[in-house]
């Protein structure tokens, strides 16, 4: 039989941490029951110490996700840790993660301890944290570069005082995967307790290393892998939780190890994970990249069309990849719309269900097919449970290339107050942003990005959605927005209002709790 490797996922507290991967705490909360419909076994909600918003969203998540442990990271202090264990206490599952560096570099400048120092620390904090949690895990920051007799004598310590788990990161990219196999080898071989603890490594992506030395770990004798959707993280990011999965299900003979991810989820949980974060995969990212399964010379699709084998290791069916047009329009039933939102793995409320039926309604009037992937954006650009501050009502745009862009836009406020505003700029969305700046009030907020796609690259016609994210800016933090449209200026305008409206909720939020 297969060992299992559990799959420690941390898109929400190290993936969150990319620059510009903020997310508000629906976005969390979508992505988090995301994360537990995959099958991760362990999902690390946030570092609930860090901020007031962090320590809700991670208890918000540990109060409403089911059949998964929740984690919360914390330093290796009281303070910390209580924050952890106070977020968390309610989860069904609930797990603390504490940390404290181990080598010499980050001992010396970071922490500015003596080795003694840094175990009897580490010690003492897993034994207050056992105390209040029944499953802790312990990290040895920085353990790729820290001295292996020192190390092995910190796990050893840190398992008498309590940890179920302890963590083995390579926290900065440095390792290869022939050092960091016989890294976890030689912990196996050199501490006399290990056998009362899961081992888990969390590998970075510095030198493309990510998932190799997470591979390598677990042939190692590793059993837990900590991971993120899409490779996100600091820096490079982590180690990809799809092509980790995806190699021990298509090489499963070469591995011997399996996990109890539903790779059909895969797809799915990618692309939510990009709409909460803003940030899009690259089109040949492995797994998940837009190009993963595309073919276009010539060879290789007449091999594809004789037998997928020839080019396709893995099927898009297999990380549940649309690949078939939807035939659903006008004429269609909403018994059909609720099947094909099931299929695609959205679970909706009935008012939402509702009010997407109307939105599909629309859109099949403009459209003569609408795909899966047309399903799924109008998912991502509906109401993503933020308090609409502003929304979308009219605007009208005057443009060319002889004259200066004109924008009347015109928003109903959550009063239901109707403000229209014109302004002019450079081409007809920024006029239009212009425009909503004036009524908002937005001389402080800066557009910070903003990307733009046609939904289904194989929908070429005048018809066709254009998806649109935003980044926006101000006093130093980011908010992040998605809007859909067959109408170019129409889908940035509703991705830059759903921006302003998780930032003045968030703002409103934080003004309550004083």
């Amino acid at each position: 039989m297969a060992r299992q490797i559990k799959i420690f996922d941390t898109t929400l507290r190290d993936g969150e941490q990319s620059p510009g991967c903020s997310m508000n705490l629906q976005d969390k909360l979508d992505v988090a029951e995301s994360l537990a419909r995959l099958g991760v076994d362990i999902i690390e909600a946030g570092f609930a110490i860090a901020s007031p918003g962090d320590f809700q969203s991670v208890q918000a998540i540990a109060r409403n996700i089911k059949g998964v442990t929740v984690a919360s990271l914390s330093r290796a202090l009281e303070k910390d840790i209580d924050a952890a264990w106070n977020a968390i206490r309610d989860a069904e599952s609930p797990r603390i993660h504490t940390f404290l560096a181990t080598s010499p570099l980050h001992m010396e400048f970071k922490l500015k301890k003596t080795p003694e120092q840094v175990y009897e620390q580490a010690v003492a904090m897993v034994k207050y944290a056992r105390n209040l949690c029944g499953d802790v895990e312990f990290s040895l920051e920085d353990a790729s570069r820290s001295d292996p007799a020192f190390m092995y004598r910190v796990i050893e310590g840190v398992i008498n005082a309590g940890a179920s788990t302890v963590n083995i990161p390579d926290t900065v990219g440095y390792a290869v995967p022939e050092e960091f196999g016989a890294l976890i080898r030689n912990i196996r071989s050199n501490v006399p307790n290990i056998d009362k603890a899961v081992i888990s490594v969390h590998c970075h992506n510095d030198l493309g290393l990510g998932v190799a030395n997470s591979l390598a770990a677990a042939m190692a004798g590793a059993d837990q892998i900590e991971c993120t959707m899409n490779g996100l993280g600091e820096r490079a990011g982590n180690a990809a939780l799809e092509e980790i999965v995806m190699n021990l299900f298509t090489r499963k003979e070469y591995y011997g190890m399996a996990c109890r991810v539903d790779t059909t989820q895969i797809w799915q949980a990618s692309k939510r994970v990009s709409k909460a974060t803003g940030v899009r995969s690259q089109p040949n990212k492995a797994i998940v990249g837009e190009n993963a399964f595309a073919h276009e010379s010539g060879i290789h699709q007449h091999g594809v069309l004789a037998n997928r084998a020839t080019y396709e290791i893995m099927t898009p069916e297999s990380i549940g990849l649309p690949h078939n047009k939807m035939v659903l329009g006008k004429h269609s039933g909403r018994h059909a719309f609720e099947e094909r939102l099931a299929y695609l793995g959205h679970r909706v409320t009935e008012e939402r269900l509702n009010a997407l039926f109307d939105e599909f309604k629309a859109l099949a009037d403009k459209k003569k097919t609408v795909s899966d992937r047309d399903i799924d954006a109008m998912i991502s650009g509906s109401s993503s449970g933020v308090p609409e501050a502003y929304k979308l009502d009219r605007f009208v745009v005057n443009s060319g290339s002889s004259i200066t862009a004109t924008s009347v836009v015109r928003l109903v406020t959550r009063d239901g107050s109707k403000v229209e505003r014109v302004s002019i700029g450079d081409g007809p969305v920024d006029a239009s942003l212009n425009a909503v700046d004036k009524i908002i009030g937005g001389s402080e907020i800066k557009l910070e990005d903003f990307s733009l796609q046609i939904v289904d690259a194989t929908d070429t016609g005048a018809d066709a959605q254009g998806e649109s994210h935003v980044r926006i800016g101000r006093d130093g933090r980011t908010w992040n927005g998605s809007g859909v449209s067959t109408d170019i200026v129409e889908s940035v305008l509703k991705a830059y209002l759903s921006a302003v409206n998780a930032m003045t909720y968030e703002l409103e939020q934080e003004r309550t709790r004083g």
